[in-house]
Parts: C-alpha cells; structure tokens; sequence
C-alpha cells in the first residue's frame, strides 16, 4: 500500500502594523491588535494567532480559494 504525502502547516511569525481587521462570519469587523503575530499556513487556510494586552487570545481564520 503507497503512502499519500500530506504537506505539513508552517509557522511563521509577523508583526502586525496600523489598521488591520477581520470579519467573523456574518459579524462586524474585529480589530487585530498591533503587535506580533503567528501565522500557522496549512494546505487549506492560514490562521492568525495573537494575544492582546490583557492575555486574551484571538485567532483568526483564512480560507484559500
């Protein structure tokens, strides 16, 4: 039986800077705090991961086309 080769997600990591939003599902747009950031990219999406001043952690999702 051959083996299938699934691509693994890669972690990056970034900084974001000025004015940057996501819109959750039917919602209002959220506000990405300013500062770093780690993208973790997968065959199917990139999802943005952050922590704001309080320790609260957000993420946020991007599906590919």
């Amino acid at each position: 039986m051959k083996q299938q080769h699934q691509p693994q997600a890669r972690t990056q990591h970034a900084t974001i800077r000025g004015h940057v939003t996501y819109t959750p599902g039917d919602g209002a747009p959220i506000a990405i705090p300013e500062g770093p950031v780690e993208l973790i990219t997968a065959p199917d999406s990139t999802t943005l991961s952050w922590t704001t001043e309080d320790d609260a952690a957000g993420s946020a999702a991007i599906p590919k086309d």
